[in-house]
């Protein structure tokens, strides 16, 4: 049986792109490093590439990167690294999830905090474990409105009231076709409610978040005459909002109910399965989901009424929102916000009836919705061929790719291009989105089905308007991704030194051989300081980037210490066992250098993953314009080289400048 270095679980909300690109970041980050990696994603198409007990036992350390469940509870003891999956999109953020898990200690506790900031941050909020319960439940769900809302929108190919018998475009297989739609559409909420529970409390949840959701949708019954509760009754559902409301209490119910009957006898174990925990946590949900069935209604309809209120204001007021929600993160939680509310909106619509306005409310919503979703991976297409020369050959491709990604509603295929320039390409997309989201509303579309992008026009109203919206919005887009482009490239075309003209043999033969040389004394001994004694981080940084300007490294101490300080608020530096890597990337860096730093003492206040002060400080200075270059590949070394005992010691122990020089120069050949 084949073993791992490292092992690892990816799995987002829809199971479509994230769980994928996760996957291939972290398989790429493991090849830089030389560790060998198996990831099982958690797809819309069930588990994939399943880890065994065997590879659980054998891993050194686990890397789990979702926003479900994905039964982390098999790892418990192991090192890992527990985090949302937009947090290892890419190669370079796998990269430092790996080295944390294997920094990381074993833990029976499962969730193993990778560093000091994570740590707190998982402490202080659970926003993360709520959103993962959250997300469980959209994925599970998200599959019943696309398959119940396309096949709802085709039966309208053979007409808007082919389902109604008393219709003159009636058809007997659209009706079928209206009624099977309308059954998976129907068990959207309860489909929600069950899945949340089960992230929650597992399995047992299951039942009682079924009834919590049927809860949802019907809410409490009363007799109309009577005017009291009567199962023969009418009720007002609650929506989705219920259904998530009931889910999180279905969950928790049964971890109360847990304690409450963790006392009984071990042979008392099925009993409790079979019969305790669905009957009490059945009675006590439904209880109360029917109790708050008033005040939920409530909710629920002035949210209604709020978003056609935006409506009153105008398309571009509820445009503007729509499409900078769905741009924000494209399929993180703010764009799940949105298209959940599209559906919620699109499955009351298709409840009311063709021609109602809440029908033609909530189609024109989810148009506008799905054209705010398919836009940004347009832009992307149309910026790498309109501006090729500006973007890398994996850019492009990647571009060209997501013109089927975009034409299928799959906004995730933008992320990769967002994630490397936040600002400004984040507005780029979100203004993209927001025009055709604006334009779609003010052309009247309406589209009847959640899901499938292009695929569905033909049951779209209105569609070549609805063309026109997107591609509009994803022109504009791109004609501002290909100016900052070409901005950003002509930028770095300034800033990189000329080269030399010497004869064209010769700067080939340089190129092959000037990384050994580099290597062989890249850090300089005058640039290791031995016995220093700093109050804290900030002055250590300091001490750093003055160096750097006597040795003539760096133009603008100032500069240097602020792009310490900015690495440093992204996330810590600090290490373990007293080591401590901190990042200065800035234009004021004239040649990439590392400066080493010890202080016997130790520096306090610089947070660590194992909590202990830093005593080795070893600093890499990074020109803006050299990145991706041999420098940084040599400099990247250095990283790797402190996960090797042998080489902290050395380095940690040793108090002659020469040594330490040496000790890191032999890594980086």
């Amino acid at each position: 049986m084949a073993k791992f270095d490292i092992i690892a679980a990816t799995g987002c909300p829809t199971g479509i792109a994230h769980t994928f690109m996760a996957k291939e970041a972290l398989e790429k980050a493991a090849a830089e490093r030389g560790l060998t990696i198996k990831v099982e994603t958690h797809g819309q198409v069930g588990v994939e590439n399943e880890l065994t007990k065997s590879e659980i036992a054998g891993a050194k350390a686990v890397v789990v990167a979702a926003d479900k469940d994905v039964q982390a509870e098999r790892f418990a003891g192991k090192p890992m690294v527990s985090v949302g999956v937009s947090k290892a999109l890419s190669v370079e953020a796998a990269g430092k999830l790996i080295d944390r898990a294997l920094a990381a200690k074993g833990d029976s506790t499962v969730a193993v905090a990778a560093d000091v900031e994570d740590e707190t941050e998982e402490k202080e909020s659970i926003g993360h474990v709520i959103y993962k319960h959250l997300m469980n439940g959209v994925s599970h769900m998200l599959v019943f409105v696309v398959a119940g809302g396309v096949l709802t929108a085709v039966s309208f190919l053979w007409g808007i009231t082919s389902f109604d018998s008393t219709a003159s475009d009636y058809n007997s297989f659209a009706a079928m076709l209206k009624i099977i739609g309308g059954i998976a559409m129907n068990l959207m909420v309860p489909v929600l409610s069950a899945y949340i529970a089960e992230s929650i409390g597992k399995r047992p949840a299951l039942v009682p978040g079924f009834v919590a959701g049927m809860i949802a949708i019907q809410g409490l019954p009363v007799n109309a005459e009577t005017g009291m509760i009567d199962a023969g009754g009418a009720g007002v559902g609650f929506g989705f909002l219920g259904g998530i409301v009931g889910g999180f209490l279905a969950g928790y119910v049964i971890l109360l109910l847990e304690k409450v009957f963790a006392g009984l006898p071990k042979n008392l174990d099925g009993l409790k399965a079979i019969f305790l925990y669905p009957l009490f946590s059945t009675a006590i949900v439904g209880l109360v989901m029917l109790g708050i069935s008033g005040p939920m209604a409530a909710i629920n309809t002035a949210m209604m009424d709020f978003l056609k209120g935006l409506s009153a204001s105008g398309a571009v007021v509820l445009g503007l929102a729509i499409g900078c929600m769905c741009a924000f993160d494209m399929g993180g939680p703010v764009n799940k916000a949105a298209y959940v509310t599209g559906t919620a909106m699109l499955t009351e619509a298709l409840a009311a009836g063709v021609g109602t306005d809440t029908y033609n409310f909530g189609t024109n919503f989810m148009a506008a919705v799905s054209a705010a979703c398919i836009v940004p991976p347009l832009i992307t297409t149309f910026a790498v061929v309109v501006g090729k020369k500006y973007f890398s050959q994996e850019d492009h491709d990647a571009g060209v790719v997501n013109l089927i990604l975009g034409c299928t509603h799959i906004t995730e295929g933008a992320i990769p291009f967002m994630t490397k320039n936040i600002w400004p390409v984040m507005p780029i997309m979100m203004l993209g989105s927001s025009i055709a989201s604006i334009l779609t509303i003010m052309f009247n579309v309406h589209d009847p089905a959640p899901h499938g992008g292009f695929l569905v026009l033909p049951v779209v109203e209105n569609g070549p308007l609805w063309v026109l919206a997107i591609l509009i919005g994803a022109v504009v887009g791109g004609i501002l991704f290909v100016a900052f482009k070409k901005y950003d490239f002509e930028k770095n075309q300034k800033a990189a030194p000329a080269a030399p003209a010497k004869p064209v043999e010769a700067p080939k033969a340089a190129a092959v051989e000037a990384p050994k040389a580099e290597a062989s004394d890249f850090v300089k001994v005058e640039n290791v300081f031995v016995a220093e004694d700093f109050a804290s981080r900030d002055e250590a940084l300091s001490f750093v980037s003055n160096q750097a300007v006597k040795a003539g490294i760096a133009s603008d101490a100032d500069a240097v210490m602020n792009a310490f300080l900015a690495r440093e608020a992204e996330g810590t530096t600090g290490m373990m066992e007293g080591f401590a890597i901190p990042h200065a990337k800035s234009d004021a860096i004239t040649e990439a250098a590392v400066i080493v730093v010890k202080d016997e003492s130790g520096v306090t206040g610089w947070d660590t993953m194992d909590g202990a002060p830093v005593n080795v400080a070893i600093a890499l200075l990074i020109p803006g314009a050299q990145a991706g270059t041999t420098h940084l590949k040599i400099l990247s070394k250095v990283a790797e080289a402190l996960m090797d005992e042998d080489f902290r010691a050395t380095v940690k122990g040793s108090t002659d400048a020469a040594e330490i020089a040496k000790t890191i120069n032999a890594r980086l050949v």
